[in-house]
């Protein structure tokens, strides 16, 4: 096909779909401001009715970006049977990168070292198990458990499991894991300032990728929105049924956030791909947005960031031009990173997680 449908299934061709981007652009952009908001609304500001109509959209975000990081190391694989053990070095050393990336940005700086020393304190911070943490080990698990399980039938049980073994566990292994060393707590959830602990969080990447392999014999456009939107209802309607659990690893919140990925995922779907192509390029460059904006908002080492320079004194317009500032300048800064990167190394052929066919029989030498 030349032209591409609004749909989260991958054509053969260089240019990735801006659909899957389109929805990771939604949610960076909801990350950014939300981030921005937090920081420099004033107590006044925040009790407008829209702002806290937005503080309530604002729980879906990082669950949807979850899901669509699992939904697209399933869509890379397409349907060639050896597609997952032919990448799992690539999609490791992603998820070495991802775990850096993660710490790194939790590094207090040479100061609070020299004073702290390494305390329990020191390592519970450095070691704060956050959204990138999360997303590089369930790649890794992920990753790892996909290319050792056969292609057919295999797979989508393996990733049904772990969708709704993770949850189901979450508050079993807080609790198994008070006492244990404090990375493993980071890492389970037991641990005081544990922001996306592996459980229950993981959940949402495996959820995201059993969807995809659940949907992909469907037709693009549609077919794929119309089922995302009925199994977000259908998850939705689910949890209407049981007692509300909203505490941090209930594995019912878990369920109520994914049916609300899937209703965004399905909107998108169905939207105009002109649409998606304006969100698209925030989420191609959504890891390194992310990365860029938190020492800029929160500080980084002992550098203060919007936090503490400015802090919570500003109103609505104010901050949100400050967030859409920021928003774009890290785009420019991240593309203007990527274009350097691939001129110092022409010989590279560029890579991505999504641009594969999930109905075609080989991988997008872009995959």
């Amino acid at each position: 096909m030349n032209r591409l449908g609004p749909s989260f299934t991958f054509q053969q061709q260089s240019n990735r779909h801006p659909g899957l981007d389109g929805a990771r652009g939604l949610a960076v952009l909801a990350m950014v401001l939300g981030h921005t908001l937090d920081a420099l609304l004033s107590a006044e500001a925040r009790l407008l009715p829209w702002v806290q109509h937005y503080w309530a959209f604002r729980g879906v975000t990082a669950p949807l970006f979850l899901l669509v990081s699992g939904w697209a190391v399933v869509a890379a694989l397409g349907t060639r049977p050896n597609a997952a053990r032919d990448t799992l070095g690539r999609r490791v050393r992603r998820s070495l990168l991802l775990l850096f990336l993660g710490y790194f940005l939790h590094w207090p700086g040479w100061h609070a070292v020299r004073d702290l020393g390494w305390t329990d304190a020191m390592v519970s911070h450095v070691l704060t198990f956050d959204a990138l943490q999360c997303i590089g080990f369930a790649l890794l698990v992920g990753s790892v458990l996909l290319a050792l399980v056969p292609a057919q039938g295999g797979r989508p049980l393996v990733l049904l499991v772990l969708a709704v073994g993770i949850p189901l566990v979450s508050a079993t292994t807080w609790k198994l894991g008070v006492g244990l060393p404090g990375a493993v707590q980071q890492f389970l959830g037991s641990a005081a300032g544990s922001r996306f602990p592996f459980f229950p969080w993981a959940g949402y990447f495996f959820a995201g990728a059993f969807a995809a392999y659940a949907l992909h014999l469907l037709r693009p456009g549609w077919p794929q929105g119309l089922a995302l939107l009925a199994l977000g209802a259908g998850m939705l309607g689910l949890t209407r049924m049981t007692t509300a659990d909203w505490t941090p690893a209930s594995a019912w919140l878990v369920a109520y956030r994914v049916g609300q990925g899937l209703l965004v995922l399905g909107a998108v779907n169905l939207a105009p791909v002109r649409l998606s192509k304006l969100l698209a390029p925030f989420g191609r460059l959504s890891l390194w947005i992310y990365v860029l904006h938190l020492p800029v908002v929160y500080g980084w080492a002992d550098i203060a960031g919007l936090a503490g320079r400015i802090g919570p004194r500003l109103g609505v317009p104010a901050a949100v031009g400050i967030g859409v500032a920021l928003l774009v300048t890290c785009a420019v800064v991240a593309w203007l990173g990527r274009w350097l990167m691939e001129q110092a190394r022409p010989w590279r052929a560029g890579s991505t997680t999504l641009n594969a066919s999930l109905s075609g029989t080989r991988m997008s030498p872009r995959a």
